[in-house]
C-alpha cells in the first residue's frame, strides 16, 4: 500500500480547500476550458463536461489513494462557490518533496486567491505533514504564476530548459521551492496582483 495524503479539507481566511465532488463538475469544465487556463496547462481541448466529471468523481481521488499527490477544489466564504484547483503532484515519500500547482477561476483571478491557497497548503504540508520542500514549476511565459510563487513566499532557483509541455509546444520552466522555515504569511493576500 502507497502512502498518502489522508482525505483533507483545509481552511483560510477567505477560502474552504477540500476533496473534488460533483458538485464541482460546471466550474472545473468552466475553469479548465478558459483561454487562459488552456494556454498553460495540457488539458483536454475541447475540455468537456465528461472531462470535468471524470476529475471531479475518478482521477482527483485516485491520485491521493495512488500516493502521487492530493488535490482540493478551492471555494470561497460565504458563497461555497469554485474559485480554483490547488494541488500536490510528484510526491517523493522517501525525501518528503512534492510539486504544487493551480489554476483559478476566470472570475476569480487578481484577488490572490491562488497566493492564499498556496500558503495554506504550504503551511499544512510544513505543519501537519512535515514535508521538507515544496516545488512549483511554471511556464517562463507565464508571468501571473510566477508573481503567485513569489507572493506566497517561495525562491526561484533556476530555468529547466524545454521541460515542459503547452497546447503550443515545449516551453520553458521557471522552477521555484520553499522549504519549512522560509514559508511566512504575508500582508498582500487578497489583495491584487
Amino acid at each position: 500500500m502507497p502512502e498518502t495524503f489522508p482525505e483533507t479539507t483545509l481552511r483560510s481566511e477567505r477560502l474552504t480547500l477540500r476533496p473534488f465532488s460533483a458538485l464541482d463538475i460546471p466550474g472545473v469544465q468552466v475553469g479548465c476550458s478558459d483561454t487562459a487556463t488552456q494556454r498553460w496547462l495540457p488539458l483536454a481541448r475541447p475540455y468537456t463536461r465528461d472531462n470535468a466529471t471524470t476529475w471531479c468523481t475518478v482521477t482527483a481521488h485516485a491520485l491521493r489513494q495512488s500516493g502521487d499527490g492530493i488535490h482540493f477544489a478551492v471555494t470561497g466564504h460565504p458563497s461555497a462557490r469554485l474559485v480554483a484547483n490547488v494541488g500536490l503532484r510528484h510526491t517523493d515519500w522517501d525525501t518528503l518533496t512534492t510539486e504544487i500547482g493551480y489554476w483559478v477561476a476566470p472570475g476569480a483571478r487578481g484577488d490572490g486567491i491562488a497566493t492564499e491557497a498556496v500558503r495554506r497548503v504550504a503551511e499544512w504540508l510544513f505543519t501537519e505533514r512535515s514535508f521538507e520542500r515544496l516545488e512549483l514549476r511554471a511556464a517562463e511565459g507565464n508571468t501571473a504564476s510566477r508573481r503567485v510563487a513569489v507572493k506566497a513566499g517561495m525562491t526561484q532557483e533556476g530555468v529547466l530548459r524545454s521541460a515542459g509541455v503547452t497546447h503550443g509546444g515545449r516551453v520553458n520552466l521557471v522552477l521555484f521551492a520553499c522549504l519549512p522555515d522560509e514559508t511566512v504569511p504575508g500582508d498582500d493576500v487578497g489583495r491584487r496582483m
